[in-house]
């Protein structure tokens, strides 16, 4: 067991800093740091405390049966939702995606398609058109998006996206917090 890593990756999942987790724990941020690199082991006792900064209990911590990261993704875990009504298809790349800090999808619009539209947020967007043209409406500004390009945005004030395209049209769009 690598007992650095599993701290660092929890330090890192806490938002904090070597030198605030040294803090916080009444170590120095060069003890942290070769802990981390599984240079120096700790006490019992200090293990301890910094497990407990770190919101987690020994029995989490030593815990083999904890859920490896899944780095790639096949079609098999993506999932589709198709709207009729305003003409588009949305894919979920990331099963779960809801549960992170950003959400790609895929949408592909077919003639006349519309995606909902949301309210201001503290939400950022990224947009690649994979295909065709989109329209995006943020407040009371109108953008036009065509194959290639790509869109960037913060959420602050109502948006939307169209297409803007005589045919399908299909994008990219990563958002970060509840966008979708």
């Amino acid at each position: 067991m690598q007992i650095g890593k599993k701290i660092k990756a929890l330090r890192i999942k806490k938002g904090l800093t070597q030198e605030e987790l040294g803090e916080r724990t009444d170590l120095t941020k060069g003890y942290i740091s070769q802990l981390e690199r599984d240079l120096n082991s700790p006490s019992i006792d200090t293990l301890f405390t910094i497990l407990e900064v770190l919101g987690s209990t020994p029995k989490e911590f030593f815990d083999d049966d904890m859920e490896e990261q899944k780095v790639v993704y096949s079609e098999e875990d993506q999932t589709s939702y198709i709207d009729e009504e305003k003409k588009y298809e949305i894919k979920w790349l990331i099963p779960t995606s809801n549960d992170k800090e950003m959400e790609p999808v895929i949408i592909t619009f077919q003639k006349g398609g519309e995606y909902k539209q949301f309210e201001p947020s503290l939400s950022e967007t990224f947009i690649y058109v994979l295909k065709g043209r989109i329209r995006v409406v943020l407040g009371e500004e109108e953008f036009i998006a065509s194959e290639g390009n790509s869109v960037y945005y913060e959420a602050s004030s109502n948006h939307q996206i169209f297409n803007a395209n005589d045919g399908e049209s299909q994008l990219l769009l990563v958002a970060t917090e509840s966008y979708l």
